[in-house]
């Protein structure tokens, strides 16, 4: 039997089975296309906090090799610039989901994880002990648990019959990219329907196109007919579209699962919510799904910590993944050139020009701002822990926090020196780090707080636990969090 099955080969998919193979979990990845193969562009980069956590697994730096940086933010017709946000990461990156995938593959498969493709899945049977998954060729196999990565119209979401609630799409977009006979304007433009432009793909004669329709569409399969006429429409000129590579109809719709856990499934990505892609938040909410659950899911498959861990997914990543949701859906009203919705957004540029509100907005859109309810104060619980420059109190000379995440361990971090810790419970899965950090702590949006004495990181790169900054005790957090196994006391220095 597998410990883990996961249902889609998505970026949110293969990061889920990374996190899981990090922590020694025999793990599965089906897919239903029949190559790795991603057909077209798809979806186009990342925030920084989704370069954030690829940089606490060592592996940022392959992604930003392949792609190209911008240190700014988008809301409606504001360019926010987002160089004095304190991260080591302060810029997005432009990266084609067709280039994206092939690097967490690679990752993966350095991890042991092996994808199989064309494998379908048409549904599940659960019982209290594990999941039977049915595939279409017939066979059925037993898992400890199932997980759901494949998109918005998820088999899985509905096998589990868990609600998809949301609001309709009011609009729909066509993207394709083709080959043109004439030479389009550049850039973008906007008129009262939406956003429309026809972009020169690298190395090639091949265009990436995106344009509104003037009518909703939501059933049928698009067409190079569709898109003449949506283009005509706008242009007065199709260009000539013809040889496509991709032709896609996407909408509006904004939909977020009720739960994202029904017994021993589980949802992460678009199979969990579906958003207008307005502020390119897709691909970094699903990997933030996958970095919170894999290291909880691993804990419960291994019999550290009990079934309820795994509530705490849909607790903090719900509504999280909400807020994105709404943000998405304000960006989306703003997308339009007529008068009304002018109006709107020169007001909120002239908001957006005062420091507060561009750095909030900004935190909020790169994702710098997502603090779990994990209790009353310090202001770093429950939120991401800065990447700090650290002095090892050890001759093992600097490093930095995300350095310590690589192997998706939890981090004990002591900045008071070489203290011993008096704990049991789940150390055996905690790292104790002894360090020094002498400078100003500087959390996005907050500003400067005060420098804790220690911390508890998780695998996920959130605060858990401060000393004298937190309502419970640290032999707490550790069980809370952890698990209830014991082990010897650890060396403070570096393991």
């Amino acid at each position: 039997m597998t410990d883990v099955i996961v249902v889609g080969a998505g970026p949110a998919g293969m990061m889920l089975a990374g996190e899981l193979a990090l922590a020694g979990v025999d793990v599965s990845v089906v897919e239903r296309r029949t190559t790795s193969e991603l057909v077209g562009s798809r979806a186009g980069g990342f925030h920084s906090r989704t370069i954030e956590i690829l940089d606490q697994r060592g592996i940022a730096d392959r992604f930003l090799a392949a792609g190209q940086t911008a240190q700014t933010a988008r809301f409606g017709t504001s360019v926010l610039d987002i160089g004095d946000v304190p991260t080591r990461h302060p810029y997005g990156l432009a990266l084609w989901q067709n280039q994206i995938e092939p690097i967490l593959r690679a990752w993966i498969e350095e991890l042991g994880v092996r994808i199989e493709h064309g494998r379908e899945v048409t549904g599940f049977v659960q019982d209290d002990d594990g999941v039977d998954v049915e595939f279409a060729d017939g066979e059925t196999r037993r898992a400890s648990y199932l997980v759901g990565a494949d998109g918005g119209r998820s088999v899985i979401r509905k096998a589990a019959g868990i609600d998809f609630p949301g609001w309709e799409a009011t609009r729909s977009n066509l993207i394709a990219e083709v080959e043109v006979t004439g030479e389009p304007p550049p850039g973008m433009r906007q008129d009262e329907s939406g956003t429309h432009g026809l972009l020169p793909m690298p190395g090639g004669p091949t265009y990436r196109v995106v344009t509104t329709e003037r009518q909703l569409v939501t059933a049928a399969e698009p067409t190079l007919a569709d898109l003449s006429n949506a283009l005509t429409a706008v242009y007065g000129t199709d260009f000539g579209v013809h040889d496509p590579t991709w032709i896609s109809r996407f909408t509006d719709a904004t939909r977020q699962a009720a739960r994202y856990r029904n017994g021993r499934v589980l949802l992460v990505g678009d199979a969990a919510h579906i958003h207008y892609p307005a502020g390119g938040q897709g691909i970094g909410l699903g990997i933030q799904d996958a970095v919170n659950l894999g290291w909880k899911l691993a804990q419960v498959v291994q019999g550290a910590s009990p079934e309820a861990l795994l509530d705490t997914y849909t607790a903090e990543r719900h509504p999280a993944d909400a807020r994105a949701l709404q943000l998405s859906m304000a960006q989306t009203v703003l997308q339009r050139a007529d008068p009304r919705t002018g109006a709107l957004n020169e007001i909120i540029d002239d908001l957006l020009m005062t420091d507060a509100a561009r750095t909030q907005l900004a935190a909020r859109i790169h994702g710098l701002d997502v603090a779990y309810d994990l209790g009353a104060g310090h202001p770093l619980l429950g939120r991401r822990m800065p990447d700090l420059d650290l002095d090892f109190v050890t001759a093992d000379g600097p490093t930095r926090v995300y350095e310590l995440l690589h192997d998706a361990r939890p981090l004990l971090l002591d900045l008071a020196g070489s203290r011993k810790f008096e704990v049991s419970p789940g150390a055996d899965r905690v790292r104790m780090v002894g360090a020094r950090f002498e400078g100003a702590l500087k959390l996005p949006v907050l500003g400067e707080v005060a420098r804790p004495t220690a911390v508890l990181v998780r695998p996920d790169g959130h605060v858990a636990w401060v000393e004298d900054g937190s309502e419970e005790s640290l032999a707490d957090a550790l069980t809370r969090w952890f698990g209830d196994a014991s082990s010897p006391t650890a060396d403070p220095g570096q393991s």
